[in-house]
């Protein structure tokens, strides 16, 4: 029993200094998404270390190796998420350093070997316009509830959004008149984005609905006709489904999907991987990198197009 108290009371001490990280982060307005993250993390190294009987400061890269081995190989965790849980523990040691509670951060010159990050799903515009332009419900209710989810869905792929940014925006969030959304994203950074013409109109044709569902003075822009109160995320994503089965549509959709064609037509369309990358509201360029990916029978159009050697039209004769 008294072992048992012991290894209690020794977790305990490791987590304090998380505990108080995490609350630091906190009052800096990290998502409790991020702040859970950080902690099943730290949590994993710190039962780690109590089995080891050390420290924070005792926690050198050999340890740090070790339990990153234990992680990949014996908890089977994927990569990404061994990554995930290593950058939390390098951000957890910067902190212990400027509090002066470490003076080494073991994950300094630590890398895993990263995997190829698969490129993101896009569908072709036709298939868009195939989701966006389908009819209308027959009945009164299904006829109600499109007006709001043509809105949603419109304004995922005019914009760009995450589907997290889309549910927390309020009515005062969206400006009609000069066709601009402004977005709160990641570690509550706000971005100023145009909004799409198509998206205002199915806005404009959902608010007079808004107006009549919503209850207490809810400031979202998009809410449940039955609760009356903000939409949620799942929400969302059950309402694209419902609306690509009923256009006919078998690929499978789902909000982050129109973030993706958002982010590929804009590049496509304009080659400015520099101004995507502020509208998508990403820290680091090499995120917006990966939709400048080109198919390859869009490269042979374009290679034949532009090069003056490049035609591979067989010559008349050209036979043996």
């Amino acid at each position: 029993m008294a072992t048992s108290r012991e290894a209690d009371a020794a977790l305990r001490e490791l987590l304090s200094p998380v505990h108080r990280w995490l609350n630091t982060l906190s009052v800096r307005n990290h998502s409790e998404h991020t702040l859970t993250a950080y902690f099943a993390g730290l949590n994993q190294l710190a039962l780690f270390l109590r089995g080891k009987r050390l420290t924070w400061t005792r926690c050198d890269k050999r340890q740090l190796a070790q339990h990153i081995s234990q992680r990949l190989d014996e908890d089977k965790l994927a990569l990404a998420s061994v990554q995930q849980e290593l950058s939390a523990i390098r951000h957890f040691y910067g902190w212990l350093i400027e509090e002066g509670l470490a003076r080494i951060n073991p994950t300094t010159g630590y890398q895993l070997k990263r995997s190829a990050r698969p490129l993101p799903s896009i569908a072709d515009v036709d298939l868009l316009t195939q989701l966006l332009e389908q009819e209308v419900p027959d009945t009164p209710e299904q006829a109600r509830l499109w007006l709001r989810d043509k809105a949603m869905f419109e304004l995922l792929y005019s914009s760009g959004l995450r589907v997290g940014e889309l549910v927390a925006l309020d009515v005062s969030d969206i400006d009609l008149s000069d066709l601009r959304v402004r977005v709160t994203g990641k570690g509550n950074k706000t971005r100023l984005l145009p909004l799409g013409r198509k998206a205002a109109e199915a806005i404009r044709r959902y608010l007079p609905h808004r107006e009549l569902w919503v209850e207490q003075m809810d400031t979202a822009l998009f809410i449940s006709e039955k609760l009356g109160t903000r939409l949620s995320t799942r929400a969302v994503q059950q309402r694209l489904k419902v609306a690509a089965a009923r256009a006919g549509i078998a690929q499978n959709m789902y909000p982050h999907l129109l973030r993706h064609c958002f982010a590929s037509h804009m590049l496509s369309g304009s080659g400015d991987l520099r101004a995507v990358q502020e509208m998508l509201g990403h820290s680091d360029i090499s995120t917006t990198q990966i939709y400048t990916h080109v198919d390859f029978a869009k490269l042979t159009q374009v290679y034949d197009r532009a090069h003056p050697r490049a035609t591979h039209t067989q010559v008349d004769g050209d036979t043996e």
